[in-house]
């Protein structure tokens, strides 16, 4: 039985933005009226607001908190996202699509990944891509919900959005502040400690008032001010796996392709570049390697790679790839940006706060702020981190473009043993290997191994006959039959927007 006496009182979270108001709002929701919420933060200091695509699992935030999906998205000038399309990645010219969702519906035992390859090796030329819904509702610019009946390929995908960061940051204050949560508007001086417990005592303002609470949530971003400004826990570089340490920044207006319903990630010489299709523009950028491309360089490769006319100026970010040594920290939990930095290569920013702030609520503490629950939380934070950064530098290693260093230096560096063992099984027999708490399913790793034409060497041995040649052809053509038929049947995405009255005004 819980001790009441040590319940904690206030919480004060430090810093806004996506992370802060995405605390403020799953705080106030789960805890209501039982503890005190305030949330410091300057509108002198700006928000890096980059992180405007997202993955599946924002679905399952908004709908905890009883946010309408059509309300989200007015809102937010949000779109829907079926996922990724990887343009000059694995080499110029080639271009794969990493879908949300399956490839298909089993046809028996074996992978469709693998009846696919069969189906390949016996001629068929049907594109992998082909058999995801995801990618057939994708290319046609089409999307409508996916339908609750297991027996139609219209049950295998999934999918998330596409939003502008600012106004969602704007729409959960809205909500946090209906249920209480106090904004104060200032800028952090200092950050004492208690001198016998170590804890985070206060957070003390430019003007002079200080803000006590029992439990800091840090938010302040890249500047981690108070979990390493205060605490010093220290931070573990991956730059010698994610090379790409600075970006830069510009929304336009819509032009190209439109508002499609997926983002679009291209290859360039030092590095990367986004798009990201929203209801009044699009957002753009290039994740670069400074080593490699200077910043005016990378801005003239962006505004040259533009759909429409730029809406700003281009903005500069700068960050070390890695994680924080601990996300928590005595009294002190660091959530968003201020907990580590990993390129939004495949959109896992703002799914990485929604996680921190699940795991504080699973192990919420009291005031003796014991040790076990910390530490479990910081292993479970950890594994997390490492299971994405893999994810993310398998797309660096299997390219094999050796057009520019950046590309040269990826393809022959040294990874991780966790994700050697990952290639190497794929590599021999295009078998998936998973571990816990992997983010990002088979279907995902298929599709970035396919996609970056890391092809097995040899079939699954339940594929070793010309029979099993023929029925992987047959069943692959009836499958992308299947899928171009009902991707076809599905509304334009804009007039879905407009359907379920999600369209902004």
């Amino acid at each position: 039985m819980s001790d009441q006496g040590s319940a904690i009182r206030s919480v004060a979270i430090v810093g806004g933005g996506t992370a802060g108001w995405m605390t403020a709002a799953a705080l106030s929701h789960a805890l209501g009226s039982r503890c005190a919420i305030t949330l410091v933060e300057s509108e002198e200091i700006g928000t890096v607001g980059v992180g405007e695509a997202t993955i599946p699992p924002i679905k399952l935030f908004n709908d905890t908190l009883g946010i309408r999906e059509a309300d989200f998205l007015r809102e937010t000038k949000g779109t829907f996202k079926l996922g990724i399309e990887f343009v000059d990645w694995a080499r110029r010219g080639h271009r794969y699509f990493h879908p949300f969702g399956t490839f298909g519906k089993p046809f028996d035992l074996v992978a469709v990944h693998q009846h696919w390859l069969a189906a390949r090796a016996a001629g068929s030329t049907v594109p992998l891509d082909d058999l995801s819904m995801a990618w057939g509702a994708a290319k046609r610019g089409r999307f409508a919900g996916p339908m609750g009946d297991p027996r139609s390929v219209a049950s295998t995908f999934d999918y998330a959005y596409h939003f502008d960061a600012g106004l969602y940051a704007a729409f959960l204050r809205r909500y946090a502040e209906a249920r209480g949560v106090v904004r104060i508007e200032g800028k952090v001086a200092d950050v004492p400690l208690d001198g016998e417990t170590g804890n985070v005592a206060a957070v003390t303002l430019h003007d002079g008032r200080r803000i006590d609470a029992d439990l800091f949530v840090d938010c302040t971003g890249f500047r981690g001010l108070l979990i390493e400004g205060a605490l010093a826990t220290g931070y573990e570089d991956w730059t010698h796996w994610l090379p790409c340490d600075r970006a830069v920044a510009v929304p336009c207006a819509t032009g190209g392709d439109g508002m499609t319903p997926y983002t679009r990630s291209t290859a360039r010489e030092a590095g990367w570049q986004w798009r990201i299709p929203l209801q009044h523009r699009t957002g753009n950028g290039y994740v670069y390697c400074s080593h490699h491309l200077s910043d005016d360089e990378a801005a003239a490769t962006l505004m040259a790679n533009l759909d429409g006319a730029a809406l700003a100026e281009p903005r500069f970010l700068r960050f070390t790839t890695g994680r924080r040594r601990q996300f928590w920290n005595r009294n002190v939990v660091a959530i968003g940006l201020s907990s580590g930095f990993m390129e939004p290569l495949e959109s896992t920013s703002i799914h990485l706060i929604q996680t921190g702030i699940a795991k504080l609520l699973a192990y919420f503490p009291t005031r003796a702020f014991d040790p076990l629950p910390i530490a479990e939380y910081n292993r479970v934070a950890i594994t997390e981190y490492e299971r994405i950064r893999d994810f993310l530098i398998l797309h660096y290693k299997l390219t094999q473009r050796d057009d520019a260093p950046l590309w040269r230096d990826c393809a022959a560096m040294q990874i991780p043993e966790t994700l050697a063992l990952k290639i190497a099984h794929f590599r021999h027999g295009g078998r998936l290997v998973t571990r816990d708490m992997d983010l990002f399913g088979p279907p995902s790793w298929a599709a970035v191994h396919l996609g970056q034409l890391n092809d097995p060497l040899s079939l699954d041995p339940l594929l070793d006959t010309s029979d099993d040649a023929a029925a992987s052809r047959s069943f692959v053509d009836r499958l992308a039959g299947a899928i171009g038929a009902m991707a076809q049947s599905m509304p334009a995405h804009a007039a879905y927007l407009q359907q379920i009255g999600a369209a902004a005004e």
